[in-house]
C-alpha cells in the first residue's frame, strides 16, 4: 500500500523510505530536505557586529520605529556588497519576513524595509518570495531553541534567478539558512545570506557577500 508523508519542512508530500542509520534526517522529512540540512556550509554574512552604535541603531528600527534609520542601514548593505569584488549578479531582492506577531506590534517587517531600499539602490526588484509559518518569534529564545529556526515557504520561481535575501540581525543563522532552502526547493540559481549585524560569536571572518 502506498502512504505519503507531508514534509516538516518544506511541505510537499513524498512516499517514506527507510532511515538509514546515522542520518541527520527524521521519518518525517523528505529526501530533499535530508540532503539540504547536511550542507552547514553555506555562508550567512553580516556587515558588523551587533554592539555599540549598530546595536542601538538596530534597536531603534526594531522597537521605537524609528523607520528613518533604514536608509542609513540599507547604505550599510548595499556598500558590502559593492566592495565584494566576488559578489554575485543579483537578479531580485527578498527578505526573511518577521513572524506575524511582531509585524502586527511594529505595524511593519523591518528586514522587508531594509530589503526594499536595498533594492532601489541597486536598481533590481524587490519581491517577496518567502512565507513563514506561526511559529514563536526567535527574540527571546535560548541558542539552543533558534538553532531549530522556523519554516519558510517560497513562492515557485518561474525560472532560475539569483537571489540575495535581507534581514536585520543573525544569532545562529538557521532562519536564513532556512530561508535559503526554501529557495532552493523553489527554484534559484543562487542564494546569498545578507544581515546588517551579527553576534559577536557567529559573525564570518570577513563581511564578503559570497
Amino acid at each position: 500500500m502506498f502512504s505519503a508523508l507531508r514534509c516538516s519542512q518544506c511541505l510537499k508530500t513524498f512516499r517514506p523510505v527507510a532511515v538509514v542509520r546515522g542520518s541527520t534526517g527524521s521519518t518525517r522529512t523528505c529526501p530533499s530536505c535530508i540532503s539540504s540540512s547536511s550542507e552547514t556550509s553555506r555562508p550567512v554574512r553580516a556587515t558588523a557586529d551587533l554592539s555599540g552604535e549598530t546595536q542601538d541603531v538596530i534597536r531603534s528600527l526594531k522597537y521605537r520605529n524609528q523607520r528613518r534609520v533604514v536608509s542609513d542601514l540599507a547604505d550599510r548593505l548595499v556598500n558590502s556588497i559593492l566592495a565584494d569584488p566576488d559578489a554575485p549578479s543579483f537578479d531580485v531582492v527578498t527578505w526573511a519576513p518577521t513572524s506575524m506577531v511582531r509585524q502586527r506590534q511594529r505595524g511593519y517587517d523591518q528586514s522587508e524595509l531594509l530589503a526594499k531600499a536595498v533594492a532601489d539602490r541597486l536598481r533590481l526588484r524587490c519581491r517577496r518570495l518567502l512565507y513563514r509559518d506561526r511559529s514563536a518569534p526567535q527574540t527571546g529564545r535560548n541558542r539552543q531553541e533558534r538553532l531549530n529556526g522556523p519554516m519558510f515557504r517560497a513562492r515557485p520561481l518561474r525560472r532560475p534567478c539569483r537571489v540575495l535575501v535581507i534581514d536585520d540581525v543573525v544569532t545562529t543563522g538557521s532562519t536564513l539558512r532556512a530561508a535559503a532552502h526554501a529557495l532552493d526547493l523553489a527554484g534559484a540559481s543562487e542564494v546569498c545570506l545578507l544581515a546588517v549585524a551579527a553576534t559577536p560569536r557567529e559573525r564570518s571572518t570577513n563581511s564578503r557577500v559570497a
